[in-house]
């Protein structure tokens, strides 16, 4: 097997109410004392409420612009250079994370991560997903630092919208498909996979059954058990299957379909989670697994995840808009040619999204 290498975890994490009322501690542990704090518009409102003052802290801020693309990296590269910030501190979703962590690893600074959102693993991760302007997605940039501390107040997150947390849920539910089609096959996992597979295992099995008490939890916007196991999952879990695993455990088939998907403008409006959800279908028909296909509809109709192209906002499903999805979800450099099962090519991607259209029809 090809050489892999470990990020296990941030240096340190911490999950607990109130837990923002020790971050100026934290920042002062890390010798900072002039910070920049990097955030979205809503981001910083859900945020605020829970904010500490700061007595011996300097902080500046700057509002992202939505995209964590290469012109956005560069803007804020600038800044950071221009100023002598001890340390950044993002506070968002996974666009405003990664986008942090870019440029913390250009400047040499290092970077704490405060979620506002259990909707992807970024908090854990030392990953950045790339986008041009437009939302259309590029790259991934892998980094040698993982974050100083993760901080997570989850009340903040509790009241995060719904949708972004079935989102998430729908993000984290492939970490198991994409890290078990690379793995299973493998037979002599070195431990540090074995963790990573057992991860991925426990981030369907969790997801399956606390789900539906983490979305009761969000809509009544008050933290329980089962919302703390999800939104744990979701970032712990989910990180610590590519953290561990590397290549092995970070994305196959359907994150593949989720960059394809990015062409298509009708899904535009869909979240990363939703466009990933149908990728594991589709990576499931090219493994000809459709008993579990058949499992999976039921908690997806629960959660109203998609299960075809028009709940994902295609108006009209033509051979055309297929075949534009299947190649640029085939193209050579895609990780959809990670799964052991054959060369796959276009068409071949093509009759598996035309498959599950035909049958899909019937799970919606």
């Amino acid at each position: 097997m090809e050489s892999f290498s470990v990020h296990g975890a941030p240096s340190e994490y911490i999950l607990i109410e109130g837990v923002l009322d020790q971050l100026e501690a934290k920042l002062l542990e890390r010798s900072y004392h002039k910070v920049l704090i990097v955030h979205g518009i809503n981001s910083w409102q859900a945020a605020k409420t829970f904010w500490p003052q700061f007595t011996q802290i300097k902080y500046e801020e700057f509002t992202y612009g939505g995209e964590c693309s290469i012109a956005e990296i560069e803007t804020l590269r600038k800044i950071v250079v221009e100023n002598s910030y001890d340390g950044l501190l993002a506070v968002g979703g996974g666009k405003v994370l990664d986008l942090v962590k870019a440029v913390s690893h250009l400047t040499h600074k290092s970077f704490i991560l405060i979620p506002t959102l259990a909707s992807n693993c970024s908090p854990w991760t030392p990953l950045s997903v790339i986008y041009d302007e437009s939302g259309a997605f590029i790259r991934y940039d892998i980094y040698p630092n993982s974050a100083s501390l993760v901080v997570i107040e989850p009340r903040i997150l509790v009241n995060a919208p719904i949708n972004l947390l079935i989102a998430g849920i729908g993000d984290t539910l492939a970490k198991w498909y994409e890290a078990d089609v690379q793995m299973a096959a493998i037979e002599n996992k070195p431990i540090p996979l074995q963790i990573s597979h057992y991860a991925a295992r426990q981030c369907k099995e969790i997801l399956l059954a606390h789900s539906e008490g983490a979305i009761h939890a969000a809509k009544t916007g008050t933290s329980n058990d089962d919302f703390v196991k999800v939104a744990e999952t979701i970032i712990v879990l989910a990180g610590m299957v590519g953290g561990f695993g590397d290549q092995y455990g970070r994305i196959a088939g359907a994150h593949a379909i989720h960059n394809g998907l990015t062409i298509l403008e009708e899904t535009h409006h869909a979240l990363h989670g939703e466009k990933v959800a149908y990728g594991i279908l589709v990576q499931l028909v090219l493994e000809e697994k459709w008993e579990e296909i058949k499992s999976l509809i039921p908690f997806y109709q629960t959660l109203k995840l998609p299960v075809s192209l028009s709940q994902l906002g295609v108006k009209e499903i033509t051979e055309t808009i297929i075949n534009a999805l299947a190649q640029k979800s085939a193209i050579p450099e895609e990780s959809i040619h990670v799964m052991p099962i054959g060369p796959i090519t276009a068409s071949r991607v093509s009759e598996a999204i035309t498959t599950l259209e035909q049958r899909g029809g019937y799970y919606a």
